[in-house]
């Protein structure tokens, strides 16, 4: 051909003869209606170069054309462009315009060869053509393509689920970085929009899949609305007009001028929709009992599919039916019980709102509860004018997102329709796209397509200020770090507005919480919008289920005041489930999360009566797998019976069942940190491989070479193996040290005490250390002893968080899943820290000197009282000492167990003196146990054995019959009782965990680990 000869042709040279050739293959097959659209590509993304179609509903198949040069067309069936195009599309050609290859539903069926490459190579001229006959087969086979009619909900969502990745990831994503033609600036509109007035973290990667599963699930809509021919261009016109944003979308989908690559993605969609019966096939689902609720059913396939990570990150997106069928049962039950309303639900007084709607799961089993009960109460016959008066003027919910925006709308007219109740052009269900922790309405909007926006948010703006709620229910999301974060937010938590007392505050008074960013997480703040609003009505109902941290952590101790003084009676079933705290059950069991997620639930219902009464709490604990928790909430009722009342009491009002009598008497002692005023958090460094050292002398040469180095900055985090921290810049740290001399650098080296029993070295400078705590730790710097305990606990474990130290801490030396506390005996003056800062070794100093200047850390009042109550002022060694055997004592350790993992451990002063002093000698025996100390270490029960030179720690495997602990094949620790082996300290199981720390290291301190094993086991007796 001309195009070959001119000798200069790339592959798109040869589109018009490709295209010429399908023509006439088509001519002599005698197929009408051929419409070829050629769509060449910057990228390897993308649609396939050529689409067949009839120009209007159906798709022939897809071409994908290589140059000429490239004969090894087996290694373009490895690509993964390929591979994509053919999972994607079900009729495929592969070409590189001498062979072709036919591929149907990802499997080729047939191939031809029409031409032989070679020739044309060695002597440049078009070869002879061949196989002709083949090849008419070929294209006949090829042009009998249609789709299949989908019979399933599984097999149209798995479709839909393969051209919705498609359109998200080689079109969107692709498009989306363009920025010429109208149509690529209108879906960059779309982003800025959304991330402007919806989501201001909206990535580009999160809004190429917001925005394909908005097409998806807004052509899924429209084509439950049309009964004859379906495509692109006539999905607008089955778009609701009340529906303003989404036909926004659509406005721009069928009517104007998207990208090819966009329209032809769309269009492969829009006819797979049309050879389905949409709405036989769901209502088919839903009839036949595959489930209650076929939308969710459906689009849960459709995200194993499309994205299953985003399936397993949905966390509690989808509430399971039997959770959901608990609430709105209890609130419809409620809603009759206590305030007169014989419907419920169905009762025209109700306005329900779901804030936090996604695909709307609680307003349908809501519509669908009181449609039951408005149609056995009253028949048929009214049904259709109670749900236009009714459930479309009274039932409202926000949602954030499009994607569940759209199929939220679908799902709620696919409800109304098993109603029979079909919704007019004029009509919608009031589910509004708003963030529902955003006061400010969206003013007029300048982007160009989304001028709805501003009048969906005044909509819902209405609602969240003017309109009095009744029911506020949902599944609001858990995000420990919240984007919503303004102006309003912060004023609703932490002010008393309207009513509502603030969650910052407790008994008038400050929380005085450091960091109290779990206050800050989205469930807390739909649940404080929520009392807010039935604040604001006088009286209602809240039903959600949510993280149950707020239950009895004490940083949520405002928060629960402040949810008694506004509801009358809160009735919380906590579901457990918190595989973060390794929950079990009571007996030891398993126990299950009734969601995907390892953050343990809790439903809670809260009731506001029209006459304020004294706050009542219920509680109760479902504990157990999975389908016994669900299985439960589906036989059981609303009843108090199911609930044990329970009596918050100061400080903490905490929403859990414990032993009133005892929590007043362990509340009545004073805690550990008020008897030890200056204390503080153990340091953290944010890069342990780099300042911290099992060798001081490793530690002091790699200090050393990062001072010397001429590395850039980037080169000095690749080769020291620093991570990148905000707030931290390495250039400065380097800057810092040029002002120490080398041969001082070794100053700064110091024992840390880094996890029970390990003792590493750190360069403890505030160059590269990120909090030192200096205000605590330069008192370790002397001759002192600190007591090491936490605050809370996160983990189900038995509490055994105490150790003594005499060096300074790193935060994690209990528990790498909570910041553990130092509490220095001594404190020496200020001065001497400054020393430290200028270059002096106070490890130097005379201990004489040190002792004439430090003072004890225990608060006056403390020694005080005892000095009254001993009729002698005790030591501050024996203060710690006994403190330190209580801690100990497994009587203290049982009775307190539930109280000690909530806040920091209180200490019960006898009243005896020689119990006092008693205590005090087994707490100073532990003391010099744990701090390797003890003579009766001297006799070790354990022994290093094992034959050869072969002290590497490999695998570390205890065997409990031979009471030996492994390190490899040949050498072991023996005399290992079980319960030494298994013995914790804080969150470690401290054998373990002391070998694993150094596997692949030499076993070069077997003594060491034999003082261990025997401090160990006499702790146990102790």
């Amino acid at each position: 051909t001309n195009t070959f000869q001119r000798g200069d042709a790339r592959e798109e040279s040869y589109y018009t003869n490709l295209d010429e050739l399908i023509k006439k293959m088509a001519a002599i097959l005698k197929v009408k209606n051929i419409d070829i659209t050629i769509l060449p590509k910057k990228t390897e993304a993308g649609n396939p170069d050529f689409r067949i179609w009839d120009g209007k509903n159906h798709i022939t198949g897809y071409i994908e054309a290589k140059d000429p040069s490239i004969s090894n067309l087996d290694y373009i069936e490895g690509t993964e462009q390929l591979k994509r195009y053919c999972s994607t599309f079900p009729n495929v050609i592969l070409t590189n315009f001498y062979e072709f290859r036919l591929y149907r539903d990802n499997q080729r069926i047939a191939q031809v060869m029409i031409g032989r490459p070679m020739i044309a190579r060695r002597l440049h001229t078009p070869p002879p053509v061949e196989n002709i006959d083949r090849f008419k087969e070929f294209f006949e086979t090829f042009f009998s393509f249609s789709l299949p009619k989908v019979r399933s909900a599984r097999s149209l969502a798995i479709e839909l689920a393969k051209r919705t990745r498609f359109l998200r990831d080689e079109v969107i994503a692709v498009e989306i970085e363009e920025d010429g033609t109208k149509g690529q600036k209108q879906i960059i509109g779309f982003f800025e929009a959304f991330k402007k007035y919806l989501i201001g973290t909206l990535t580009e990667k999160q809004f190429t899949d917001l925005y394909a599963q908005t097409i998806t699930y807004g052509l899924f809509a429209a084509r439950t609305r049309a009964n004859g021919d379906f495509n692109r261009r006539l999905a607008f016109d089955y778009i609701p007009n009340t529906i303003g944003i989404l036909r926004d979308v659509f406005r721009f989908i069928s009517l104007e001028d998207p990208p090819k690559s966009l329209q032809i993605i769309v269009e492969d969609i829009a006819e797979l929709l049309h050879v389905t019966d949409v709405k036989k096939i769901l209502h088919e689902y839903y009839s036949t009992g595959k489930g209650k609720d076929p939308i969710i059913h459906f689009y849960e396939t459709f995200l194993s599919t499309y994205d299953p990570e985003i399936r397993e990150r949905r966390g509690v997106y989808y509430t399971p039916e039997a959770v959901v069928g608990y609430i709105v049962r209890s609130i419809h039950s409620i809603l009759k019980t206590h305030f007169g309303l014989s419907d419920g639900l169905a009762s025209q007084e109700v306005k329900l709102l779901d804030p936090a709607g996604g695909t709307m799961t609680f307003p349908a089993e809501a519509i669908n509860l009181a449609a039951k009960e408005f149609t056995t109460k009253y028949g048929e016959g009214g049904l259709h004018h109670w749900i236009k008066k009714h459930i479309l003027q009274d039932f409202y919910a926000f949602e954030l997102m499009m994607a569940p925006y759209a199929i939220g709308h679908l799902k709620i007219g696919f409800i109304l329709d098993e109603l029979n109740y079909n919704l007019s052009d004029d009509e919608r269900f009031k589910l509004y796209l708003t963030n529902t922790l955003e006061m400010e309405e969206i003013k007029q909007i300048s982007i160009p397509g989304v001028s709805s926006l501003s009048e969906e948010s005044h909509l819902a703006g209405k609602v969240k200020k003017e309109q009095p709620i009744l029911v506020i229910l949902g599944n609001p999301p858990y995000s420990g770090i919240s984007s919503n974060v303004n102006e309003w937010t912060e004023k609703l938590l932490k002010e008393d507005i309207d009513g509502c007392q603030s969650y910052y505050k407790v008994d008038d008074e400050p929380l005085g919480e450091k960091n109290p960013k779990w206050l800050q997480d989205d469930y807390v703040k739909f649940l404080r919008f929520a009392q807010w609003k039935i604040q604001k009505s006088g009286f209602g109902i809240v039903g959600m289920i949510t993280n149950h941290g707020y239950l009895n952590n004490p940083t949520f101790r405002g928060m629960r005041q402040s949810l008694m003084k506004t509801f009358d009676e809160i009735y919380i079933i906590n579901l457990h489930g918190n595989s973060l705290k390794r929950e079990t059950t009571p007996e030891g069991g398993k126990d299950e999360n009734v969601f995907d997620i390892r953050q343990g639930v809790a439903i809670a219902l809260f009731v506001k009566n029209k006459e304020k009464k004294e706050s009542l709490i219920y509680h109760a604990d479902l504990y157990g797998l999975r389908q016994e928790k669900y299985d439960w909430l589906d036989k059981n009722e609303f009843l108090k019976d199911n609930y044990v009342q329970i009596k918050p009491q100061s400080p903490y009002y905490f929403f859990v069942k414990y032993n009133t009598e005892k929590i007043k008497k362990y509340l009545d002692w004073k805690k550990i940190n008020e008897i030890f005023p200056l204390n503080g958090v153990g340091m953290t460094t944010a890069r342990d491989n780099f300042v911290i050292d099992f060798d001081r002398f490793k530690l002091e040469n790699r200090i050393r070479l990062f001072k010397n180095s001429k590395f850039d900055d980037e080169e000095l985090h690749n080769f020291f193996q620093i991570n990148k921290k905000k707030g931290w810049n390495i250039r400065k740290a380097w800057e810092m040290l040029q002002s120490i001399p080398d041969i001082e650098l070794k100053k700064y080296i110091l024992p840390i005490a880094y996890r029970p029993f390990c003792y590493r070295y750190i360069f403890w400078h505030d160059s590269v250390v990120w909090r030192t705590v200096r205000r605590v730790m330069s008192h370790m710097l002397k001759d002192n002893i600190g007591l090491i305990t936490h605050k809370r606990e996160e983990l189900n474990l038995k509490w055994s968080h105490a150790l003594i130290t005499s060096h300074i801490t790193e935060h994690g030396v209990l528990s790498s899943k909570t910041t553990n506390y130092h509490f220095p005996l001594y404190l020496y003056p200020n001065k001497e820290e400054n020393n430290f800062k200028n270059g002096l070794n106070l490890m130097l100093f005379k201990t004489e000197t040190r002792h004439q200047t430090r003072k004890s850390n225990i608060d006056e009042i403390t020694f005080e009282k005892l000095k009254i109550t001993y009729k002698q002022k005790p030591t501050p060694e024996e203060i710690l000492y006994y403190i330190y055997g209580v801690f100990y004592s497994n009587i203290y350790r049982e009775t307190y167990a539930e109280f000690l993992k909530i806040d920091f451990p209180r200490v019960p002063f006898t009243s005896d003196y020689d119990l006092f002093i008693e205590m005090g000698k087994l707490g100073e025996e532990l003391a010099a146990l744990h701090l390797l100390k003890s003579s009766k270490l001297d006799s070790p029960i354990a022994k290093y054995q094992g034959s050869g030179d072969n002290d590497w720690i490999k695998k570390v495997t205890y065997k409990e019959d031979e009471q030996r602990i492994y390190i490899n094949k040949e050498k072991y620790f023996e005399g290992i009782t079980p319960e030494v082996w298994n013995y914790y300290i804080g969150g470690y199981q401290v054998l373990r965990k002391y070998l694993k720390d150094r596997k692949d290291r030499m076993m070069d301190d077997a003594p060491r680990y034999c003082r261990i094993v025997t401090a160990l086991y006499k702790t146990i007796e102790i």
